[in-house]
């Protein structure tokens, strides 16, 4: 036999309202803590997947970011480079062009008076490791040596003395004998000490009445240019940012990708340069020029003015190397800018469909607990008839 509670209709209109207002409570309470108002797909399913799906483009973004952020530091880490290797090249031209301004001369006055020969004779001698050689005719005045030698040697390489017997040299240039004979042939002491070589010709040791000055200090400034091109070499090695050179020459397979959306078919290619001695058309001077040992280090201006050459076109294509990078730089900047703002968008847009509006929640929260309060005052107003019954009954 089953039994209950009967309850008037007041009453239980009461209690559901009770329970409502309790359950709206709970609600209210939940996105109060939670701060949301959509937090499963059980609350809104076509809401919550939608925010699901921008909150993971919003995350993939900020993982490109880190990608795009090493790109940018990459790009810089080379135009720095660039910057400094410019420097460099400059400090090169700078010492080629001192050592075109060094003067290579040779000077003295023969030891001995010339002396006419009977029979025509040739000196053999080196002008700046160039092979040449003077015909002086039989009986030949000191006037008429003088004009065969710098018929050799260049206009005004050799005069006279004042007592008008003794050969004065006078060269701008490095001016070497075949050999002892053609020193002495002329009047200048027999030379002693080490001898120059120039290609498969040995020329004989300079004359002690003679003096070169300028050679020695073209080839300290050609090993000076060496050091440079070291250098340049070195840096451009040393211009790498997180394993990455884009200029540090070829064959390191350095080229920089850069995506800027998931799928990588946005993306920036930054192609690897060389910005070594070797890939800017550089190249050591040594101590021979045109494959001839004895005409290197600086000897020859024609050397000197053909590297200033390259000197120029190496800083014509550190120029253009650099604005290609600072075009790229300025391309994977304005794409990190945009990338970042179009994060900014897609969790504000995630976050309208699902935060809640924590003030409003709160007025909520305020005005059930007045409900709350009203309806268990209203659920003792319908009980009143009942308690009446029970006066009656005492």
């Amino acid at each position: 036999m089953m039994s209950g509670v009967t309850l008037t209709a007041a009453t239980r209109q009461n209690l559901l309202s009770l329970q409502d207002t309790a359950s709206l409570t709970a609600t209210t309470q939940n996105r109060l803590a939670t701060g949301k108002k959509v937090s499963s797909a059980l609350d809104n399913p076509v809401t919550f997947f939608t925010s699901q799906s921008l909150d993971q483009r919003s995350g993939d973004l900020s993982n490109l970011l880190d990608g795009i952020s090493n790109g940018v530091q990459a790009i810089q880490a080379a135009n720095q480079g660039i910057t400094s290797i410019q420097k460099l090249v400059d400090q090169a031209k700078s010492v080629a062009n001192q050592a075109l301004s060094t003067q290579i001369t040779t000077t003295g006055t023969a030891s001995t008076a010339y002396a006419t020969s009977t029979t025509a004779t040739t000196v053999n001698l080196f002008v700046n490791g160039s092979s040449t050689a003077a015909s002086i005719p039989a009986n030949a005045t000191i006037d008429q040596a003088i004009t065969a030698l710098n018929t050799a040697v260049g206009s005004g390489s050799f005069t006279k003395d004042t007592t008008g017997t003794k050969l004065v040299m006078n060269a701008s240039s490095d001016v070497e004998f075949n050999t002892t004979a053609d020193q002495t042939l002329i009047g200048f002491a027999a030379g002693s000490g080490t001898a120059t070589t120039y290609g498969a010709t040995t020329a004989v040791a300079q004359s002690a009445d003679l003096t070169v000055s300028g050679v020695s200090a073209r080839s300290a400034l050609a090993t000076q240019y060496n050091s440079l091109l070291t250098q340049i070499d070195q840096l451009a090695g040393d211009a790498s940012y997180n394993g990455t050179n884009l200029i540090g020459g070829k064959g390191t397979n350095n080229n920089l990708t850069i995506n800027f959306n998931a799928k990588g078919n946005s993306n920036l290619q930054v192609t690897a340069t060389d910005e070594t001695s070797s890939g800017l058309g550089l190249s050591a001077i040594t101590s021979s020029s045109g494959g001839t040992a004895g005409r290197g280090n600086f000897l020859l201006n024609s050397d000197i003015n053909s590297t200033l050459t390259k000197l120029t076109s190496a800083s014509n294509t550190l120029r253009s190397d650099s604005s290609t990078f600072g075009s790229a730089l300025s391309v994977v900047q304005n794409r990190q800018d945009f990338t970042k703002n179009l994060i900014n968008v897609l969790d504000t847009g995630s976050a309208n469909l699902t935060n809640a509006d924590l003030n409003a929640e709160a007025a909520n929260s305020q005005a059930l607990s007045t409900r709350q309060s009203l309806g268990i005052s209203a659920l003792s107003l319908a009980n009143t008839a009942q308690q009446g019954i029970l006066q009656l009954l005492r």
